[in-house]
């Protein structure tokens, strides 16, 4: 028998046996969910209220004429109305765009055109700061009539199809534009399933969102989730003493973020007032940089929280590898067993990782059923990032005897700083328009917070000055924040080839210098 993968089959199962469970706590300055259980204190969702809104949603564009694998993009932080969008609107055969926040109007324009939207949702913090973009269809979330169609609508039948596109995820890589990542039903199923089953997901777990949902779908959280009944906690913003206020508060057991995250949270320990909650009870999936292995020891020992690494992109829904603690290793040094993890992992079921050779050598490759399916209108980068059967990661790496896969470089020009992926070439682009500038490269260089910060190297026009403030400025106007660079180091020249190539891992090498890896 041939049954079709959806992202529904997850909401449906929490329905039925979790219905009466509350399934989501929102934010509680977020508009009043519909349906809001009062038992929660006016924030909270059952897990049958999530599946009739998802329901109501689906019927909502079916009122505004939006048909089966049309797309419809959400720009907007956490919050229970983006969670019911991954099932109203993919589960109903549409493509949902989730849209990072944190990005520039024009650059959410650029999104929103380019996947050829036809619904728009904003949040309501940044409608005002969205007012030139929009779609045929434009409204705010928490206009709820405009969202979610009359009680007891029931949407049209959706014949499933798991290689349908589900989401277009939108990544910045080697080009300045960002690309559209499509990702399918399949997809987004196995990455659910199998994280779920390597992170021991149960229904006694409560989740924390602290990681962005718009960030690989919330890594597939949200679906895995949802499918084993767990309660799933909405933070809107990221904050270390109300990270751990929600464990306390909520009981939470298990969240995922980026190292930043982590850092956050161990700065607000260093004053939290009592014990800190959590202890031998939260697990923390991080990815998105390999930490420090003063990280890992921290969290452990100060936190009390087990610390499990994961590696993947967005390309692969994202989950590649995993690495937790394991039995064998029980009876090792602490330090010992941190270096351990600051390994990207061993794949998952599923999963196939190898080496490159000739001119791909040293990158990693990989093939799983995780792997997208193309990128959105571009079938030459689709070619090339899936060449002879394998998803052409861009990272340099290597693969020990225990099957265990590091990452040591990074070949491709993206920097990954707090968990945001910032290709080198965008902010090079932009800096370059800058009137006093001649010549510019943009690397990532190691830092403690954010695992990598950007550094720009200029070498100005003659007769031409600017300052470092002015330079940063200019990025920040023309760039989201978090792309801009922290530092402007002045050159008089930059090292180039016999041809006039820059070599990178030239210029960052002295940056990285007594460090096994080239990442942090």
């Amino acid at each position: 028998m041939f049954v079709p993968f959806s992202v529904s089959d997850f909401i449906d199962r929490a329905a039925q046996v979790y219905g009466r469970r509350v399934g989501v706590y929102d934010e509680p300055m977020q508009p009043a969910p519909p349906l809001a259980s009062q038992a929660a204190g006016g924030t909270g969702l059952t897990y049958a209220e999530v599946g009739d809104l998802a329901e109501r949603m689906a019927a909502r564009l079916d009122e505004l004429g939006i048909g089966v694998g049309e797309r419809v993009a959400m720009v907007s932080h956490n919050s229970a109305r983006l969670l019911t969008a991954f099932f109203g609107v993919c589960g109903s055969g549409r493509v949902l765009v989730p849209v990072n926040f944190r990005l520039r109007p024009d650059e959410v324009r650029y999104i929103v055109e380019d996947s050829g939207a036809r619904v728009l949702w904003i949040d309501p913090e940044l409608d005002e700061a969205l007012a030139d973009v929009t779609a045929e269809h434009r409204f705010v979330l928490g206009d709820d009539e405009a969202l979610f169609a009359a009680p007891g609508a029931v949407a049209r039948p959706w014949e499933r199809d798991e290689n349908a596109t589900a989401t277009i995820n939108y990544t910045s890589g080697t080009t300045a534009r960002p690309k559209g990542v499509q990702l399918t039903h399949r997809n987004m199923w196995t990455d659910a399933v199998t994280f779920a089953l390597h992170a021991g997901l149960n229904d006694r777990d409560v989740y924390l969102h602290t990681l962005p949902m718009f960030h690989v779908n919330g890594w597939g959280m949200p679906f895995a989730t949802a499918g084993l009944g767990i309660p799933q906690v909405v933070l809107r913003k990221v904050d270390g003493a109300e990270i751990l206020r929600r464990v306390r508060d909520h009981g939470v057991t298990v969240m995922c973020a980026a190292p930043a995250v982590a850092a956050a949270v161990l700065d607000a320990a260093q004053t939290w007032e009592g014990e800190i909650p959590g202890r031998d009870r939260v697990r923390i999936i991080m990815a998105g940089a390999p930490p420090p292995t003063k990280t890992v020891l921290r969290v452990q020992e100060e936190l009390g929280w087990e610390f499990i690494q994961i590696y993947g992109l967005t390309e692969t829904s994202p989950l590649l590898t995993i690495n937790r603690v394991r039995q064998e290793w029980d009876d090792l040094p602490a330090e010992e067993r941190a270096v351990k993890l600051t390994r990207a992992g061993a794949p998952t079921i599923g999963t196939r990782l190898a080496i490159g050779e000739g001119e791909h050598a040293g990158e990693v490759l990989a093939r799983s059923n995780t792997v997208l399916d193309g990128y959105w209108n571009k079938p030459e980068e689709t070619e090339k990032a899936l060449a002879d059967g394998w998803f052409h990661t861009g990272d340099g790496g290597v693969i020990d005897a225990d099957g265990y896969l590091s990452i040591t470089d990074r070949k491709k020009d993206v920097i990954i700083t707090g968990g945001e992926n910032v290709s080198s070439i965008e902010v090079e682009d932009v800096l370059f328009s800058h009137p006093a500038v001649a010549e510019v490269a943009v690397i990532g260089v190691p830092s403690e917070k954010w695992g990598e910060t950007i550094r720009a190297l200029v070498v100005l026009a003659a007769g031409k000055d600017a300052s470092e403030t002015e330079l940063i400025g200019w990025c920040k106007e023309r760039l989201a924040g978090y792309k801009a660079p922290t530092v402007i180091e002045f050159r008089e020249s930059l090292a180039r080839t016999a041809t006039g190539k820059l070599q990178k891992f030239k210029l960052r090498a002295p940056y990285w210098e007594g460090r096994g890896r080239q990442v942090n």
